[in-house]
């Protein structure tokens, strides 16, 4: 029994990610994104958009990690990528709380996760590049989705956008190219701030 009951611990535990609000917006726009609902988005985004990846990819290992990668955000928030003074010190906050948290499961199930997080986080395997590629689209499409949504609202610009997401051409250059000819469309349409 004490098996199951740090399984539904951590099961309420990570209720809580439904009350982390992101800065992006719904797609209909009436309210934020939380991250649970962006996870369950990365989920069907890794079976539907798997034949993108550039390498063979465990598609079943990519869900597990986008289910869990952002599951450290209970404790140490929803960092915007492009505020420079938050993500000081994001590193050392999420691993903290992914030490707290996957502490909570059987010490099995925990290191399994903890190993699947950090995965992601190095990036160094054909799912994790992968797996970050999707994390990065997301937040492309909702804001194109809702006509500029958080880039207008907190005044970002095309080559920032670019800039902080280049790296998903390492897990699929073909959603990357997709994505460029996106960001190029939305500053055609006034989506961005203008430099």
């Amino acid at each position: 029994m004490e098996r199951l009951e740090r399984q539904i611990r951590f099961i309420v535990e990570i209720d809580k990610l439904k009350s982390v609000l992101r800065r992006t917006y719904l797609i209909d726009s009436n309210r934020n994104e939380n991250t649970a609902e962006h996870s369950w988005h990365l989920a069907m985004m890794a079976v539907l958009l798997a034949e993108y990846s550039n390498e063979p990819v465990d598609v079943s290992r990519v869900i597990r990690m986008v289910l869990i990668h952002d599951i450290v955000e209970i404790d140490a928030g929803d960092t915007f990528v492009y505020d420079s003074a938050a993500m000081v010190g994001k590193e050392e906050r999420e691993r903290a709380a992914a030490d707290r948290l996957f502490a909570i499961l059987p010490a099995d199930q925990g290191a399994e996760l903890r190993l699947l997080w950090d995965e992601f986080e190095r990036r160094d395997t054909p799912e994790a590049k992968f797996a970050y590629a999707l994390d990065r689209l997301v937040p492309q499409l909702h804001n194109y989705h809702t006509n500029g949504g958080s880039w207008k609202e907190h005044g970002i610009s095309k080559d920032l956008v670019i800039a902080r997401n280049t790296a998903m051409s390492e897990g699929s250059a073909k959603l990357w190219e997709w994505t460029r000819a996106l960001l190029e469309d939305a500053a055609g349409k006034g989506f961005f701030k203008s430099l």
